[in-house]
């Protein structure tokens, strides 16, 4: 029976594989209509945050606009309110960002320097729909270890069991060391699945995928900044006293030489964390999404027939680069997770010890 079936699901696997090359230049084009295709708009849109969430076609899910202004006092409604340029409550939408309005619908640059937007963007639903998952994933994994508490791994117990003890004795034993490590351990593994669960919902083309969360610079620079301020808390008077004034050396290369290199070094540690998870994230959807972009600039300039033979390449490379992103996705989750351990490690030294 095995036999049997194994050539059956691949055959339908290849079926839907093909099926989805000659249906998507179709859903494609239908989407565009006549409206002329600007690819650098697309992109622009897709990895960019938003107030709605896009499905299919002219379908989105319209989220909540949160917003406190000094002048108005709170404000919440539906972010359809501002849907093609329209004004509601004294609020409208320029690109993405809430912008107040004057009576005359101009845009009131000073009142709106002074709003607090706490919306439920498109990024933040994605963080909520993460956390939630984590949080369903590791409640189901603690109640299968407490049900079998000497057995084998099972279920949800087995694909989780690998990954922390991975993050375990791979990355935070190693960097920090085994007399201090446990202490970062819930850090180190809430940053580890929550990116990387972020970037695995990034990659679903489809509704409730698509977010471009950690290709938002404002999200890493969060990540980073949790990191560097659990560093500078950690910090032995050791670690700055090798920094600041370090033995042995003269004075005048330590004022004007080491010690500003030093400290600039401290500076950017998180900006480094935030620029290279930012940067291949987004890097990898812009050039999936060029990818993609092909079918319609090419049937722009010579007809739909063009576009719909170019789209077998389009779609061919789009989904190799998705399937590269795949990787990526593991790999800037480790290594971000990996070098907060190091900085960890780095800033608990003992006290003999010179770096």
């Amino acid at each position: 029976m095995t036999t049997e079936i194994k050539p059956l699901r691949i055959f339908s696997g290849t079926k839907a594989l093909m099926m989805l090359f000659v249906l998507l230049p179709f859903f494609a084009f239908a989407e565009g209509g006549e409206k002329k295709f600007v690819a650098g708009d697309m992109i622009v849109e897709h990895v960019s945050d938003s107030h709605s969430w896009h499905i299919a076609g002219n379908v989105s899910v319209s989220l909540p606009i949160l917003v406190y202004s000094p002048v108005s006092g709170f404000s919440a409604f539906s972010s359809s309110r501002l849907e093609n340029g329209a004004v509601y409550n004294g609020y409208k939408l320029e690109g993405e960002h809430l912008a107040a309005v004057n009576p005359d619908g101009s845009v009131n640059k000073a009142d709106t320097a002074r709003l607090w937007d706490i919306s439920l963007t498109k990024d933040a639903a994605t963080i909520l729909l993460a956390g939630i998952a984590l949080i369903l994933i590791f409640t189901a994994a603690s109640k299968g270890y407490n049900k079998r508490k000497n057995d084998a791994p099972k279920g949800i117990q087995s694909m989780m069991e690998p990954l922390i003890l991975f993050i375990r004795d791979d990355v935070a034993i190693p960097s920090i060391g085994k007399e201090k490590y446990e202490k970062y351990m819930p850090y180190l593994l809430t940053l580890f699945f929550f990116i990387l669960f972020l970037n695995f919902i990034g990659l679903i083309p489809f509704f409730p995928g698509g977010a471009n969360v950690t290709g938002n610079i404002g999200i890493t620079m969060s990540l980073a900044c949790f990191t560097f301020i659990i560093t500078l808390i950690s910090s032995t008077k050791s670690y700055w006293a090798h920094t600041v004034w370090m033995p042995g050396v003269p004075a005048l290369v330590k004022i004007l030489i080491l010690t500003p290199i030093e400290l600039l070094g401290v500076v950017l540690r998180p900006f480094t964390l935030l620029i290279r998870i930012f940067a291949n994230i987004l890097a990898g959807h812009i050039v999936a999404l060029s990818f993609f972009s092909l079918i319609f600039i090419f049937g722009s300039l010579w007809g739909k027939v063009t576009g719909y033979s170019v789209s077998v390449f389009s779609v061919a490379f789009a989904a190799g680069m998705l399937l590269l992103d795949v990787l990526v996705a593991l790999i800037q989750a480790y290594v971000f997770t990996l070098l907060s351990a190091i900085y960890f490690g780095m800033v608990i030294t003992r006290e003999d010890t010179h770096h």
